[in-house]
């Protein structure tokens, strides 16, 4: 403790306004006599003695908060950085944003995957220049939320050195944006999907909770990306059907083929009916060359060799049908193959 003297008192009994005051104090200890000594008064000791105490005593206890202060900063400089960021997400409420979808749990993961690692942050941005945030990876973990410690799958993905991005509350430091997707399932054809966001400084490590953009419109791109592959299953699924519907027609061909063979082996000598048939018949197994002409093939495949070449409108008749090109019999009694886009239908 820092000793204490009469002279002491003397000098502060006569600087500036507290004059009077430490006059005051001079009356409580003692008084100066005419050749300027100070004598003390009855219990003058004990009582300067625990005016002293109290005053270092109060300098004292400010001077532990002031190292309480510093010692946590110094904590929050010297520890890793995980321990700090770990406690201000402790303390950070967000508003984040919850949607159901009506869509497995493989496809809702699907979908979510895809948003985590399209490298973009979004519903934020840094320069009015540049829209869309980039830049964004995708991660494992981050100290910036609290565990997950409920049910589900959880997917992050953080943008670091963002300086002030938009829609965190009260920003305007260099930090990192973290995003966070918890998958639940609900039922085995419904999903649960959470998202939520937050920014924390680099240098104060102070978390910036935030007003909701980013997780809305990552929440959109993850139903957009859900709704894109379920419309290109469903392309899918729409071409397989009509895949078969054509194997369908051409199987309904064959044996329309068949049954008007077994028809006409068993048809009526009847000149008339016979007539009918024939006519009936002709338009299913007659074609004409379309305009300008065909070459006739030997054989069905475009290398083959040609025999001669048909002119417009010839008509000939149909002996063997395959998906591409057809057996023929000119007028003239030879045999060949064209193509099927080179004949139409008798008119």
């Amino acid at each position: 403790m820092q000793g204490f003297s009469c002279g002491d008192l003397k000098n502060r009994s006569s600087v500036g306004t507290h004059g009077t005051r430490m006059a005051e104090k001079r009356n409580d200890f003692g008084r100066f006599d005419r050749d300027g000594g100070f004598k003390l008064t009855k219990n003058s000791h004990a009582t300067a003695m625990k005016e002293l105490t109290a005053s270092v005593e109060k300098r004292s206890q400010t001077a532990r908060l002031a190292e309480a202060a510093a010692f946590a900063a110094a904590l929050c400089l010297s520890f890793p950085a995980s321990l700090c960021l770990a406690s201000a997400a402790s303390n950070l409420t967000t508003p984040g944003i919850v949607r159901e979808f009506s869509s497995p749990l493989g496809d809702v993961r699907q979908a979510v995957l895809a948003v985590q690692r399209d490298h973009i942050i979004h519903g934020t941005l840094v320069f009015d220049k540049e829209p869309i945030l980039n830049g964004a990876e995708a991660v494992n973990a981050t100290p910036m939320f609290d565990p997950w410690k409920g049910e589900g799958e959880v997917y992050y993905k953080i943008r670091k050195n963002a300086v002030a991005p938009r829609h965190f509350l009260e920003t305007g430091d260099q930090g990192t944006i973290a995003v966070r997707y918890v998958i639940i399932p609900v039922t085995d054809v419904r999903t649960r999907v959470k998202i939520d966001a937050v920014y924390v400084e680099s240098a104060r490590k102070t978390a910036h909770p935030s007003d909701g953009t980013v997780e809305k419109n990552e929440m959109k791109e993850v139903k957009d990306a859900l709704e894109s592959m379920q419309q290109a299953a469903q392309e899918a699924a729409d071409a397989r059907r009509r895949e078969l519907s054509a194997e369908l027609v051409r199987q309904s061909y064959a044996r329309q083929r068949e049954d008007e063979t077994t028809r006409l082996d068993k048809a009526q000598t009847s000149e008339k009916e016979l007539a009918q048939q024939v006519t009936e018949l002709r338009h299913d197994v007659e074609r004409r060359v379309k305009p300008p002409g065909a070459d006739l093939k030997a054989a069905p495949f475009q290398s083959a060799a040609a025999l001669k070449t048909l002119s417009a409108y010839t008509e000939v008749v149909i002996l063997i049908v395959t998906p591409h090109w057809l057996g023929i019999e000119t007028p003239e009694g030879q045999r060949g193959w064209l193509p099927v886009e080179s004949l139409e239908p008798l008119p």
